[in-house]
């Protein structure tokens, strides 16, 4: 079964953008929409007082509207970071967010959304800071372990739809071991697709899918660290959407000392970012 789209928003203005990119999305995939509206911190005593939620619900119908998407329309009350989670649980979607307009105070104290958000919905999520459309210029993270493919695969019909230009990239950190993979890894950087080890093998595999589909697609490698190096690519590459694997797909006990790696890449992204846990066939 094909996967409907969660569009979340607060009344936030800064959530226009994934309305915006979310409409866009169900018209490709043909998808139908949920539009949910989080109604926080409401005062009693100014309960009829307009509420930002009506205008962006206004524009959102309009975009749905004139695109012609199916859509339903739900508000409840309470904070969205617990609401979309409990949301997204009760269906087969992509949940498409954008930021949440929450003060720097107390971005220090808790921690960004998106990085909360990402811990507790298992689907596919798409953030979009900032909506690029058209789709013409996709970059694919491949890490070698294979967390990464829930969310190449749909990247790749994404691509299709919009005969966007895939790169796929992968970034060598510095290692402090050294055993024969790594070895490898050093030594052929610049041609990791030809090698055997496990990131070559995730490389060519990609690179048969998206040809099979018919797409443009190449490689990338760099040198460093992983976070600066995936955000330089998108910055000198101006992609338009960057779809990475979740940490949260690892089962294993790396995941309580390790980076996570896409969250810190969500919250500095100059474009949309699709991630998705890995989940076994």
């Amino acid at each position: 079964m094909n996967p409907n789209l969660l569009i979340a928003t607060n009344g936030f203005k800064g959530t226009l953008p994934s309305i915006e990119y979310g409409t866009w999305l169900a018209v490709n995939l043909h998808a139908k929409v949920t539009l949910l509206g989080a109604t926080e911190d409401i005062n009693p005593a100014a309960i009829d007082e307009h509420h930002p939620l009506e205008d962006v619900f206004a524009r959102a119908v309009e975009m749905f509207q004139k695109n012609g998407v199916e859509y339903t329309l739900e508000v409840e009350n309470g904070n969205a970071e617990d609401l979309i989670p409990r949301k997204a649980k009760q269906g087969n979607f992509i949940t498409v967010l954008g930021p949440l307009g929450r003060p720097q105070i107390r971005h220090l104290i808790s921690g960004r959304s998106i990085r909360h958000l990402m811990e507790e919905i298992e689907q596919p999520i798409i953030y979009v800071p900032a909506s690029k459309l058209p789709l013409k210029k996709i970059l694919i993270c491949i890490g070698g372990l294979g967390y990464e493919l829930t969310a190449e695969h749909l990247a790749m019909q994404m691509a299709i739809k919009s005969r966007a230009e895939v790169t796929l990239l992968h970034v060598i950190p510095p290692m402090d071991l050294d055993y024969p993979t790594a070895r490898t890894v050093r030594a052929h950087w610049q041609n990791l697709a030809e090698t055997t080890t496990p990131v070559g093998r995730s490389l060519r595999q990609a690179l048969s899918i998206a040809k099979e589909d018919g797409l443009m697609a190449n490689v990338k490698a760099r040198q460093g660290n992983v976070v600066e190096e995936i955000l330089a690519e998108v910055k000198e590459g101006n992609y338009d959407l960057l779809c990475m694997g979740s940490l949260y797909s690892s089962n294993s006990l790396r995941q309580m000392y390790a980076p996570n790696v896409t969250a810190e890449i969500a919250e500095a992204s100059f474009c949309p970012v699709l991630t998705a846990r890995y989940k076994q066939a």
